[in-house]
């Protein structure tokens, strides 16, 4: 009976063959790493012998931070004695990160492509292929499709270890090497597009950033306003009210409500980072009790607590952007403003410049968890325009926030339509031609 099912089976699906990992093309094979190249370990290389110059190394921290499926640069150096300490690479090899926080991520592998004398640092895992296509086994085993026997390699809880002895049993499927390098190539070539737009994302905000310093403080006028002085003011003077939020209890919270907004919502560039997957609810019956704390779209946040390492949030303001309502949370301020006296994207791009971030920091009782008063906030002085000039500054400002948004958009777009690729193309799904 079993061998009929598997006839059939074999009918529906022409030019393929089911296999303990699914369907692949009736060419591939079904492989453990072992097969296909040797492991070894690399060693050495401490934070304090990292160098501005040297020869180039990889820590296994790097692994996680900078790279992604191969190196495109390398950010660390070490000096000729610390190479000598270390495990030399020459290129083509894949290095596995040994360690790491979550099953998610223990694993992760980047590929060497040049062929250049660099090191690898200790809890780094070192695979060389013997005749395989570098780049497309780094797509494949960082691939979701792969995840899921990584993850069964694990080892631990507070951190997470893989080792050599797991990864050699890791079987993928295997397709001929013109196929493996069509598929790399194709792959690379959404990389591309990925970081170029990354690339043009970057330098659009560093000349925003640059701009809004000049337009912010008055170092740079539109024509129409020069001559005209700016004031001081404390911001106490150009709000009408000023609301801390309520401190909502996690055994109230309903898996369908309203949405609660905490400082995880005030991004550190302004924005207001909203996702429906990453908030509390609170019964929607108890709006009307809780009106003081109602948020909608257009009320201008103040982050008033800061856990990051750096305290960059502290101070820093967003504007709801999208249709609430919405509860005010604890540590969070809703600032209503004179609207005769100042535009909320003038005040929140304000709440980014040197001035205000120095400022907030300096008020700011620093810890862990850094806090920021109301008796602070409405105390803090800003340099206003007329209302007609901030009105000009912030839709110059928002240009470039539109531009940016834009390409971040484009860059979410390419990035799924890389991962359907690798889907398609790293499982035998959709195959590639090879020319003869």
């Amino acid at each position: 009976m079993a061998n009929i099912d598997s006839e059939i089976k074999e009918k529906l699906r022409p030019g393929y063959k089911l296999t303990k990992l699914g369907w692949i093309p009736e060419e591939w094979e079904v492989l453990p790493l072992e097969k296909l190249g040797k492991f070894f370990k690399g060693k050495g290389i401490s934070k304090d012998e990292i160098k501005k110059g040297g020869y180039p190394c990889l820590t296994y921290g790097e692994i996680y931070t900078k790279h992604h499926d191969y190196i495109r640069e390398f950010d660390s150096f070490i000096d000729e004695n610390s190479a000598k300490q270390s495990t030399e690479l020459s290129g083509g090899e894949l290095l596995f990160a040994g360690s790491g926080e979550t099953l998610d991520e223990i694993g992760k592998c980047v590929a060497l492509l040049e062929n250049i004398k660099a090191y690898a640092g200790g809890d780094i895992i070192i695979f060389k292929p013997f005749h395989s296509d570098s780049l497309f086994l780094s797509y494949l085993l960082n691939s979701n499709f792969i995840l899921r026997s990584r993850r069964r390699l694990g080892q631990g809880h507070s951190v997470v270890h893989i080792y050599s002895s797991g990864l050699k049993t890791l079987e993928i499927p295997f397709p001929p090497l013109p196929e493996q390098q069509k598929i790399a190539r194709i792959l690379s070539t959404w990389d591309n597009a990925i970081e170029t737009t990354e690339k043009l994302i970057q330098a659009k905000t560093q000349l925003k950033k640059g701009l809004m310093q000049q337009l912010l403080t008055g170092k740079r006028r539109f024509k129409e306003f020069e001559g005209e002085e700016w004031k001081n003011y404390r911001i106490e003077e150009i709000i009408q009210a000023f609301q801390n939020g309520n401190a909502f209890s996690s055994e109230g919270y309903v898996k369908d409500g309203i949405p609660i907004v905490t400082m995880a919502q005030i991004g550190l560039d302004g924005t207001f980072n909203f996702n429906k997957q990453s908030v509390n609810f609170w019964p929607s019956e108890n709006l009307e009790k809780l009106k003081s704390f109602v948020l909608h779209k257009g009320d201008l946040i103040i982050a008033m607590t800061d856990v990051t390492p750096s305290k960059n949030l502290i101070g820093r303001m967003a504007i709801i952007d999208e249709d609430g309502p919405f509860l005010l949370n604890q540590r969070v301020g809703h600032l209503r403003l004179n609207a005769d006296m100042v535009n909320n994207n003038f005040l929140r791009d304000l709440s980014n410049s040197r001035n205000w971030r120095k400022y907030s920091i300096s008020v700011a009782t620093l810890g862990v968890q850094a806090n920021m008063s109301t008796k602070d906030i409405l105390r803090g002085m800003v340099t206003l325009p007329s209302i007609e000039e901030q009105d000009k500054i912030s839709k110059f400002i928002n240009l470039f926030n539109e531009e940016i948004q834009t390409l971040q958009l484009e860059v979410k777009y390419l990035q799924k339509q890389k991962k359907i690729l690798m889907q398609k193309l790293l499982t035998g799904e959709v195959r590639v031609i090879i020319k003869e």
